[in-house]
């Protein structure tokens, strides 16, 4: 009903309660009632039927009920969320034949100053973008493409911090997500308006470097606030949903042990923090190469960690990384 675009009286009419009644009813008296609540449930019980002679376990009426209480929630779930407003449609999902939503509030995590509107796809980009500079510990930003870095820099000075993050691999950042964790100069703003990008991040902007991003009506400025990040993951898995704790941990120099005869230094020890936070927010197989708190080349998602090496060298090598002795 939401989706066909109906009003808010028609919306309110949809909602159910005799049928959810039944079924919380059903389900609770699991041990002599057998609650069917979806109709994808028709095959399995028509199964047990046939199997058991046209009877049922109490194991299979728990399940059954589990099921339905689940469908119940569900439901109660859309309709909490279209009452406080938290689900947004989106212009499509993954790829354009599929629908995409959004549930939650965006504007706790920004405020869009300008460009049209969010995609699933940006949003995923979005966060893995905030879940990255989210780490740094100093002054820098992050180019981020297919939900991985393609680029990224540490530096007291934005510009230069700006200039490092593209070199790693100024071909991929083309169209991509740019983040800063230091508001936006206008020298950087000049140096970004010659690439083309779909969203970037920063959490503010200069009057000057502003008006200079917003030459492109459909790019999207969002200014980044602080927000409290969920604790738990969660995915859709199978039948159901997998749950883990969010990873919060990023390793210090207490957490690493020497097992060479020559000893790291302490650039050698930055470098090394600086990779595990990259790597940790790569898909793997990852390897990344870093030298000067500066991404040179990563192997993203390779099914082979060999190749995933072998990608990065390569990378490296495209942008002559290697010839400019960061190795």
């Amino acid at each position: 009903t939401i989706q066909a675009g109906a009003s808010e009286e028609e919306i309110i009419e949809k909602i159910d309660i005799g049928g959810v009644s039944l079924i919380r009813a059903a389900a609770k008296n699991f041990n002599d009632v057998l609650v069917v609540s979806d109709r994808n449930q028709y095959a399995e019980l028509n199964n047990l039927l046939k199997n058991q002679q046209g009877n049922t376990r109490l194991s299979d009426r728990k399940q059954f009920a589990a099921a339905a209480f689940a469908n119940i929630s569900t439901y109660d779930n859309a309709i909490s969320s279209w009452f406080a407003d938290s689900t947004k449609a989106l212009r499509y999902g993954e790829n354009p034949h599929q629908k995409g939503f959004f549930n939650g509030d965006l504007s706790k995590v920004f405020d869009q100053l300008h460009g049209k509107e969010l995609s699933y796809n940006n949003l995923l980009d979005i966060d893995a973008a905030l879940s990255l500079i989210e780490d740094f510990c100093d002054s820098g930003c992050a180019i981020i493409k297919h939900n991985n870095a393609c680029g990224a820099a540490i530096d007291s000075n934005q510009i230069t911090a700006w200039k490092k993050a593209l070199s790693g691999d100024p071909l991929s950042a083309f169209g991509g997500i740019f983040v800063f964790n230091t508001p936006l100069e206008i020298d950087t703003a000049k140096e970004v308006d010659s690439i083309f990008f779909e969203v970037i991040l920063a959490p503010g902007y200069s009057s000057e470097a502003l008006e200079i991003l917003k030459s492109k009506k459909n790019r999207i400025i969002l200014q980044t606030k602080k927000f409290d990040w969920p604790q738990t993951q969660l995915r859709s898995s199978l039948n159901g949903t997998l749950i883990q704790d969010r990873d919060t941990r990023i390793e210090s120099a207490f957490d690493f042990k020497t097992v060479t005869e020559q000893q790291p230094n302490t650039s050698d020890v930055s470098d090394l923090q600086f990779a595990g936070i990259l790597a940790k927010h790569t898909k793997s197989n990852a390897i990344v190469l870093v030298k000067n708190l500066q991404l040179l080349a990563s192997g993203t998602g390779q099914t082979s960690r060999v190749d995933a090496v072998k990608q990065s060298i390569e990378n490296a090598d495209a942008w002559d990384l290697r010839q400019q002795e960061l190795f």
